[in-house]
């Protein structure tokens, strides 16, 4: 993309701009994979079950997946991390906390016991991986490759796990399922192929003009990649959170954020590793830690009411301690 070095030579300005499009090309990229590709599970004769706990739930991770090859093939692994990390955060802090003062979220019992604390293991083995002498890191300093197959483990047993208890409980699993319209199959393998070409652009897009932009203002890739990066790519589940919260059905919210931050550390965050090492950055503990104490927050928050509701009072809790801490960030950027 010799084309996309010379406009961002015209100025920071350009960069912006690009990211914008990437982003509108990341999200339409992976809307059309979704589509296209549950339609030809649904001509398979694939349940919408099914679908929902595969296509969707790997369709709904697309953009962090993508910006993160694209990261770690361009060498900016310090973009790849804050992705993820950033994307987690702003997951648990700004979506929840939004979604929960317009409405209060309900949760699911497996939700409580199982995926949330599953959410708090992945940030506290990103905080292990690079901070303490561990098979998962490099003398403390990198995600190794062991790491990331470690991480890709514990997806494989989230996936296993999230599979029974869906069979076992469908009456549970019902957010999961879809409505599909009939899509021929020659349209379906269109939308697939414009989704991957809609997906690599907009990574492409969005990586190369946030570097550029970070070099162009003298900060590191990893406040763009905690703030401008994380938040574009949260950007469907913000929509789609916000929009069921007014509706009066956000108990699907929980579920899918925490799953989604599940998706993006034990999945993206580990292949990213077995592709190329991810060495740590100044102020990466302290996003680790942000990232499994928002699961933590959202867990207790759950436990001190009979209804297990996330009330509004948690989510207003959740946005002033997210405030607090990109304040911090911002403040002592590295």
């Amino acid at each position: 993309m010799d084309f996309l070095t010379n406009w961002l030579s015209i100025g920071w300005w350009v960069g912006a701009i690009l990211i914008v499009i990437g982003f509108i090309a990341l999200v339409k990229g992976a809307d059309w994979l979704v589509d296209g590709a549950s339609a030809i599970a649904k001509h398979f004769g694939i349940s919408d079950l099914v679908i929902g706990l595969t296509v969707v739930a790997f369709g709904t991770s697309m953009p962090e997946f993508v910006v993160n090859m694209v990261s770690v093939a361009s060498g900016s692994t310090d973009l790849a991390i804050t992705n993820i990390l950033g994307s987690n955060i702003i997951n648990t802090f700004v979506i929840l906390g939004v979604t929960a003062l317009v409405y209060p979220i309900a949760s699911q019992k497996h939700s409580r016991d199982f995926d949330i604390p599953m959410s708090m293991i992945a940030g506290i083995l990103v905080f292990a991986a690079v901070s303490v002498n561990s098979p998962l890191g490099e003398a403390g300093k990198s995600i190794s490759r062991l790491g990331g197959i470690m991480l890709l483990v514990l997806f494989g047993f989230f996936l296993y796990e999230t599979f029974r208890h869906s069979m076992a409980h469908p009456e549970e699993a019902g957010n999961q399922e879809l409505a599909t319209k009939p899509i021929s199959t020659r349209r379906a393998i269109g939308l697939i192929i414009g989704g991957l070409v809609g997906l690599v652009v907009g990574g492409e897009l969005i990586v190369k003009s946030a570097v550029d932009i970070a070099t162009r203002l003298g900060v590191s890739e990893a406040i763009i990649g905690l703030t401008i990066v994380a938040l574009g790519t949260s950007l469907p589940e913000l929509a789609t959170s916000v929009i069921a919260a007014t509706k009066k059905n956000s108990d699907i919210a929980i579920g899918n954020v925490i799953g989604s931050n599940i998706f993006n550390v034990f999945f993206v965050l580990g292949t990213s590793a077995i592709i190329r090492p991810l060495p740590a950055y100044d102020g990466i503990t302290i996003d680790a830690w942000m990232a499994t104490v928002g699961s933590m927050i959202v867990w207790m928050a759950l436990k001190t009411n009979e209804e297990r509701l996330l009330k509004r009072w948690a989510g207003a809790v959740l946005l002033i301690v997210y405030a607090g801490y990109l304040t911090f960030r911002l403040l002592h950027v590295y």
